[in-house]
């Protein structure tokens, strides 16, 4: 069994100073959801073992925030930055996910990426499970939002469309 959660960055900055939209910063609010979605994840294990986040800086501070909450209950993970993960589409996250082996080869694997392909590829994996979280990640998955999905594989490399079971669906929102 392989559980993957896939966490889009939190809410950020309209402009970076820079102009560039990997530079953008989260905002107050996006600091708040970071940091409560960590609390979130210290409390429902099991907990990832491998994180692997967008170099963007929006999906950096997210994890940052996030670990800082978390960081007293939980074992560390290990930590990647990984440019590809940057306006990745569905096919690129896939293939992400699929050879998530090195150097350890984690049981529970956090992704930190963006917006359209982190949405497209949950609704892509999602081959069953709640209901209610499958309607609430279905208009979009929100700045914040975690969809965390269970794989009956013994592999990540078998990871494919419409295998995952969508065990929760989790935003600020809900949780308020």
């Amino acid at each position: 069994m392989r559980r993957l959660l896939l966490l889009r960055h939190a809410k950020t900055e309209t402009d970076a100073p820079s102009g560039r939209d990997q530079d953008r910063r989260l905002d107050d609010r996006g600091r708040r959801d970071a940091a409560q979605l960590g609390d979130w994840i210290a409390t429902h294990p099991p907990f990832p073992e491998t994180v692997l986040v967008s170099h963007a800086v929006r999906a950096r501070q997210t994890w940052d925030i996030a670990w800082e909450a978390m960081k007293d209950r939980v074992a560390a993970p290990q930590v990647e930055i990984l440019p590809e993960l940057y306006g990745a589409d569905p096919a690129q996250i896939l293939e992400t996910i699929r050879t998530a082996t090195v150097p350890a080869d984690p049981k529970q694997l956090l992704l930190i990426g963006h917006n359209p392909g982190m949405h497209e590829v949950a609704l892509m994996l999602t081959g069953g499970g709640d209901p209610a979280a499958a309607k609430a990640l279905a208009d979009n998955l929100p700045t914040a939002g975690l969809a965390i999905f269970d794989f009956d594989v013994k592999d990540w490399a078998d990871v494919a469309y419409r295998r995952g079971k969508l065990v929760q669906f989790v935003s600020p929102k809900l949780l308020r």
